[in-house]
């Protein structure tokens, strides 16, 4: 961290006034970019998807229930993995008392992973989640929305994420996709984000990004090293 100068507090008022200007741009500017996002142009969702969730199978329609907005989390959860992703988690933890919130704007929020309902469940319940979480095995709803890699891709190095080709160090990966559903019950896909797209969507970040020492990450290996589940902190 860096020192900070200590000065009174009439300084201290004219240097956060300054900031404020730069703050206020940084609104104007993030309010323009949601409109920007609001005037993409749609896809129509072709293809069906039958997901394993608590009702049984349900369609992407379903998800829905009964909104004409659809949020999907597309959470890193591997067939064949021990535990959830420790990143997505993080993210998940600010999803529980939100949907209710959403539901109240027209929009549902669901996260949606490979691994099975089973394995959904138990680490749901182990993490004291209730927002709703649905398997896509059997379908290719996280490959078509570019957050599952095959292994050919892996040995490669190559894949799409993000919008572009890249190297992803994991067969999956996380993201956003948003989805509408019409009068007609036509459903089109409006919007995904990926990466550091995802960032606005994590409210303790945005806490961290307040503090003195901010997000404190810039001296370690990897940026996220000190993240651990909510259940595996020593304290």
């Amino acid at each position: 961290m860096l020192k900070p100068r200590v000065v009174s507090r009439e300084e201290w008022l004219d240097a956060r006034r300054e900031h404020l200007k730069n703050e206020k741009e940084f609104t104007r500017l993030r309010d323009q970019l949601s409109r920007e996002r609001r005037t993409l142009p749609w896809v129509k969702v072709e293809g069906s998807y039958l997901f394993d969730g608590p009702d049984g199978k349900e369609s992407l329609s379903d998800l829905f229930a009964g909104k004409s907005q659809l949020i999907v989390y597309h959470f890193m959860y591997g067939p064949d993995w021990s535990e959830g992703c420790p990143s997505c988690s993080f993210w998940a933890d600010n999803f529980n008392d939100i949907v209710i919130h959403l539901n109240h704007r027209d929009i549902n929020l669901v996260a949606v992973s490979r691994a099975g309902l089973d394995i959904l469940d138990a680490y749901k319940k182990r993490m004291g989640w209730s927002f709703k979480w649905v398997s896509s095995t059997g379908n290719d709803f996280n490959r078509d929305y570019h957050v599952s890699f095959t292994p050919d891709e892996l040995n490669k190095g190559e894949m799409f994420y993000n919008f572009r080709i890249t190297n992803f160090p994991s067969e999956e990966a996380p993201g956003i996709s948003i989805f509408y559903k019409d009068e007609n019950g036509d459903i089109f896909h409006t919007y995904s984000c990926y990466s550091r797209g995802l960032d606005m969507l994590n409210t303790a970040y945005h806490y961290m990004d307040l503090t003195p020492k901010g997000r404190d990450e810039d001296e370690l290996p990897n940026n996220m090293d000190w993240l651990r589940r909510h259940d595996q902190y020593d304290t």
